[in-house]
C-alpha cells in the first residue's frame, strides 16, 4: 500500500487544538515542527553543546507543522476530507487566528492526481439490505432490488466506504418513514441525504460548513436524478450562526449528522429546534473512546438512545426526544 504526506500548517498555540481534532478522527500518529522546540532548546541552561544536528537547526525558521500519513486509498480520501473539515470548523472559531493557516497540503504529491490515484479502490459497494453505492465512473449491472446511489465525493467525505457512513445509512433504513422531511448536518458529499431520498423521502436540506462539499451535494443530487426543488442545500455553522438556524427552520422527521465527537457535543443542545414531534435522529463519526461523552451530551438535552451500532473502531446511534 502507498502512503501519501499530509502536513498541517499552523502555530505554536494551534498545536494543540490540531493534534486533538486529528484524534477525534482517528488520525492517532503524527509529528510535529515547531520553531518554539528550538527557542526552547537554546534557553536550556542545562547542557553544554559543541554541536547541533541539521535537523534542529531547520527547525529555526520553520512554520509550525503537523504530518501524518494517509493510505492512498478512498479510506485515506475519506480520512482527508474529515481533516479539511475539522480544520476549516477550527478556523472558523478561530477569530483570532492564532491558529495560523490551518491548511493541509500533501507532500511531494498534486492533489488531483492522488484523488484520481485512490480511485481504483473506490468500487460497488453493497450497504444495508437496501442499497448499492456506486462511483460515477464506475459501471454496475443490477441483479437484485436494490436501490443504487452514484455518488462522486470529489474533495468531500462521504464515498461511503467508511465504517462511520455506513452505520448512518444502516441506521437510515430502519429509521426513515416515507414522506420524512430530512436534515443532513455536514453533509460533506451529500450521500445520507441522497440515500435518504432515494428511499423515500419527501426532501432534504444538506448543510455543511465547507461550501465546497455543499456544492459537490447538490451535483451528487443531480446525478441521482433529484429535483432541485426537492434538495436544498446551505453553507455554514448552526452552532455559532443563528441566521443560518433560522433559514434551515424546524419540523424535520429525520437529522442524520455524520461529523465528530467535539462539534455532536457542541450542536446537541441545538438538535431539538429542529425535529418534528417523534422525530428521530441518527448521529455517527464517535469513535468509540469518546462514545459515553456523546451519548452523555445528547441524554442531557432530552434525547432518549433507541439503538446503537459499533464498527472499526466508530461509533453510531439512534435517538429519538424524551
Amino acid at each position: 500500500m502507498n502512503w501519501t504526506e499530509v502536513n498541517i500548517y499552523t502555530t505554536t498555540e494551534g498545536i494543540d487544538p490540531v493534534c486533538g481534532r486529528l484524534m477525534n478522527v482517528g488520525v492517532t500518529g503524527f509529528q510535529i515542527r515547531d520553531a518554539q522546540d528550538f527557542e526552547d532548546f537554546l534557553n536550556d541552561k542545562t547542557g553544554n553543546w559543541d554541536y547541533i544536528d541539521d535537523d534542529l537547526m531547520n527547525l529555526k525558521n520553520c512554520e509550525t507543522c503537523v504530518t501524518f500519513y494517509l493510505a492512498d486509498n478512498s479510506q485515506g480520501a475519506d480520512m482527508l476530507a474529515m481533516v479539511k473539515s475539522e480544520m476549516a470548523e477550527l478556523s472558523s472559531i478561530d477569530t483570532d487566528k492564532k491558529f495560523g493557516r490551518l491548511v493541509c497540503e500533501l507532500s511531494n504529491v498534486c492533489e488531483e492526481d492522488w484523488a484520481n490515484n485512490w480511485k481504483q479502490y473506490f468500487k460497488p459497494l453493497t450497504v444495508g439490505d437496501k442499497l448499492v453505492i456506486k462511483p460515477s465512473w464506475e459501471k454496475y449491472e443490477s441483479t437484485d432490488s436494490r436501490t443504487v446511489l452514484e455518488i462522486d465525493p470529489e474533495s468531500s467525505f462521504g464515498t461511503g466506504q467508511h465504517n462511520t457512513t455506513q452505520l448512518c445509512l444502516e441506521l437510515l433504513e430502519t429509521n426513515l418513514s416515507d414522506n420524512d422531511r430530512v436534515l443532513d448536518l455536514g453533509c460533506g458529499s451529500g450521500i445520507l441525504s441522497i440515500a435518504a431520498l432515494l428511499l423515500g423521502a419527501e426532501s432534504a436540506c444538506a448543510v455543511d460548513i465547507d461550501l465546497n462539499s455543499v456544492k459537490i451535494a447538490g451535483q451528487n443530487a443531480a446525478k441521482n436524478s433529484i429535483p432541485a426543488d426537492k434538495y436544498i442545500t446551505f453553507d455554514g455553522n448552526i452552532i455559532t450562526d443563528e441566521a443560518l438556524r433560522e433559514k434551515i427552520g424546524g419540523g424535520y422527521q429525520l437529522i442524520t449528522a455524520n461529523i465528530v465527537a467535539d462539534v455532536l457535543i457542541a450542536m446537541a443542545p441545538l438538535f431539538g429546534s429542529f425535529l418534528a414531534e417523534n422525530g428521530r435522529i441518527i448521529i455517527s463519526g464517535i469513535i468509540i473512546e469518546r462514545c459515553d461523552e456523546v451519548m452523555a451530551a445528547m441524554e442531557n438535552n432530552g434525547f432518549v438512545r433507541t439503538e446503537l451500532r459499533e464498527s472499526g473502531g466508530w461509533a453510531a446511534a439512534a435517538f429519538t426526544l424524551a
